[in-house]
């Protein structure tokens, strides 16, 4: 049975999927461990997805891109993470943080920055994480300054991907300083990465998701015209919240593309093993561990696009946000350690795809917001 099969998806997600899984096994796949050991940017990867129409097409059409929506991006994405997580990551950050600009920014700021972006001639990022701190969004201290007819940025950004790679950001900073209103001290802005005072470098290598790259950025008085404010000042907070309902339901397709890549490990090594005279297959607890990661997968996916629809519809947003992306996150974790067991002393050989798996699960449940943290949205949005 194909783990990943189209009954749950959506009929017009159904075409763009089959695509995803066509170009993963034909472009994905077979270059993952190769960037996995060198930790290189799949500069060509990247650009056969282009190529293909896979990458920054939730883009609108009027400015290049397909308009694809929310639950075409998790067919996608749950595609691209079963052949690996890295690679994968590239190509959906290729546009991340555009579509704050799509949906808050002027007509003018579109036709600059977003019809590039769309068309596949530039890539962008979102700058929002801190050296001390990550999920506390209302805690960040990069500040921009009015200054005559521009902002001024000072601070630190850390672990924004495509930081050193990409032609623009998309930049949450510290605007205001009202004790009594936390959420509306800050603002978005776009930030040419040739713009002086903007210096990125890349983080040390990762024990995980080695061929996506992050950057540390440092902001020293870096200016921008005054036009690069993204909607209205003091209302920054508001836009990342609603772009992140967003994000994590594609972050809970991570979870179910590595929680099905280790399922495929798992069932394809025990199916091939012999122990005491026996098909390793044939023991109960193995096949107890198989139903178990099985369930723990069907149940995410089930919630998983389930949130897709319940978010795309402003139904309680941050409540299905969070719930997709913690338990579809932690499904393949879960999934991932019991195929370590399942692989015995075999699972801790650099080369396996599992070995692999197994790292890069540990990512997405920290991602977007740690899951100790979507567990106080789910307490707090929970529907009355």
């Amino acid at each position: 049975m194909e783990l990943l099969e189209d009954t749950i998806v959506p009929e017009h997600a159904q075409e763009i999927k089959a695509e995803a899984r066509e170009f993963a096994a034909a472009e994905i796949a077979p270059a993952a461990e190769s960037y996995y050991e060198s930790g290189e940017y799949p500069w060509e990867i990247l650009e056969a997805g282009m190529d293909a129409g896979l990458v920054a097409q939730d883009l609108p059409e009027e400015y290049g891109g397909k308009g694809l929506d929310l639950q075409q991006v998790l067919a996608i994405a749950e595609e691209f993470y079963r052949a690996d997580a890295g690679i994968a990551l590239t190509l959906q950050l290729a546009s991340f943080g555009a579509e704050i600009v799509v949906e808050h920014g002027s007509d003018e700021q579109k036709a600059e920055y977003i019809r590039p972006v769309a068309e596949n001639e530039q890539i962008t990022g979102l700058a929002v994480s801190e050296p001390e701190t990550g999920s506390d969004l209302a805690g960040m201290t990069t500040t921009a300054d009015k200054d005559g007819d521009e902002w001024v940025l000072n601070g630190e950004k850390y672990w924004v991907g495509n930081g050193v790679e990409a032609d623009w950001m998309t930049v949450y900073a510290k605007t205001g300083d009202d004790e009594n209103d936390r959420y509306g001290n800050f603002s978005m802005f776009i930030v040419p990465t040739d713009a002086e005072g903007y210096e990125a470098e890349h983080i040390p290598e990762k024990m995980a998701f080695r061929a996506s790259k992050q950057a540390h950025i440092t902001f020293d008085d870096c200016r921008i015209p005054e036009e690069n404010l993204v909607g209205v000042e003091g209302a920054g907070f508001y836009m990342l919240a609603d772009f992140f309902n967003h994000g994590r339901v594609i972050v809970g397709g991570h979870g179910l593309g590595l929680a099905a890549a280790a399922i495929e490990e798992a069932t394809a090594f025990v199916d091939d093993r012999s122990a005491f005279g026996r098909s390793v297959n044939e023991f109960q607890s193995v096949q107890h561990d198989i139903a178990e990661m099985r369930m723990d997968f069907e149940s995410a996916r089930a919630l998983t696009w389930r949130a897709a629809e319940k978010v795309a519809n402003q139904e309680y947003p941050g409540y299905w946000a969070a719930l997709a992306k913690a338990v579809a996150t932690e499904a393949a974790t879960d999934c991932a350690d019991r195929a370590m067991q399942l692989h015995g002393g075999r699972s801790v050989l650099t080369n396996r795809r599992i070995a692999r798996v197994f790292r890069d699960a540990r990512v997405p449940v920290i991602y977007e917001g740690a899951n100790a943290i979507q567990r106080n949205l789910i307490y707090r949005q929970a529907p009355q």
